[in-house]
């Protein structure tokens, strides 16, 4: 896991991970644009990717294959330009708000480093890119993508009607596990809504334990999470959300026919977040960090464990 570059300003929201080498070499004008998209903070991509990657994989497994390298691309790519608009439409719902949380105070909106009207035009510029990467794919993928355009729009405002808008997360950042099996077999199967409704019950609970880093500004700008309506009952909330995710793995290994290699795979995923949930303290922001970045190695496991399933 990438770890804070030590020579950021003591400012630095307390999320972030530091300037990578892509930051870096950008001209200075579209730093403010960059970190809209949080391109500063890869784990997002990687977090909306690896569904992706398991639709592939488990469409590709039914032929006994591996995803094609051509697709891999696309959806790599989606991924990265639909994170980023997601983030910029959440930073333009949110601005005001975040201009009261310290994490996210130094934002590029609330901050005053790019304009309404600007993050206005990136965020169609975003949209506009992932739409040609979208056209790429069959009619029923691409009929998948615009419909996520409604989860997309609707997420950021569930924080104020909800104290689940961490289960919207996840309705929303695991639809490419629909998209990816589609992409490649042109329908969605039982084993492929198993392998959503899998990710979206991981969400719930990495995005909780995300959520505890903001528990007491949340609280007193009236915002809700299920960080604050869990509070110290979060760990055996964790349980029962890391255990569902489980059972619906288990349940696309069964629907799948995934070979003998793909169970013991699952252990080493039940493993990964039963540690999760062992190590974390809510009440340590950057422990909550910490783990949160654990989950881009879960996903990978998860992906893993598919392709396994093919032997």
């Amino acid at each position: 896991m990438p770890q804070p570059d030590e020579n950021l300003p003591a400012d630095s929201p307390a999320d972030s991970l530091g300037e990578t080498l892509l930051m870096r070499a950008l001209p200075k004008a579209a730093l403010p644009f960059a970190k809209l998209a949080r391109l500063e903070r890869p784990i997002g991509t990687w977090l909306l990717f690896w569904p992706c990657f398991w639709g592939l994989a488990l469409a590709a497994s039914e032929h006994n294959a591996y995803p094609p390298l051509h697709m891999l691309i696309l959806f790599g790519v989606g991924a990265l330009v639909m994170r980023g608009a997601g983030c910029t439409l959440n930073d333009i719902v949110d601005r005001d708000i975040d201009a009261k949380v310290a994490r996210t105070a130094a934002r590029p909106l609330p901050s005053g480093q790019v304009s309404l009207r600007q993050a206005g035009w990136f965020l169609g510029a975003q949209l506009a890119v992932g739409f040609v990467i979208l056209i790429q794919l069959n009619w029923l993928t691409v009929g998948l993508g615009v419909a996520s355009l409604v989860l997309v729009a609707s997420y950021p405002f569930m924080k104020r009607f909800t104290y689940w808008p961490q289960f919207f997360l996840g309705l929303t950042f695991n639809w490419g596990a629909l998209m990816g099996y589609a992409a490649i077999n042109g329908y969605v199967s039982q084993a492929a809504l198993m392998l959503y409704a899998a990710g979206v019950f991981w969400t719930l609970g990495y995005d909780t334990i995300y959520a505890h880093q903001d528990r007491e500004d949340d609280a007193l700008i009236g915002v809700k999470s299920s960080a604050l309506k869990l509070g110290h009952r979060t760990k055996p909330a964790l349980f029962v959300f890391y255990g569902a995710s489980l059972a619906c793995l288990a349940g696309v290994g069964v629907l799948g026919g995934m070979t003998v290699l793909y169970w013991p795979a699952l252990g080493v995923v039940a493993y990964h977040l039963a540690w999760q949930i062992y190590q974390l303290n809510i009440d340590d922001p950057k422990n909550c960090l910490r783990l949160f970045g654990l989950n881009r190695d879960t996903g990978l496991i998860i992906g893993a464990s598919i392709l396994l399933g093919v032997f």
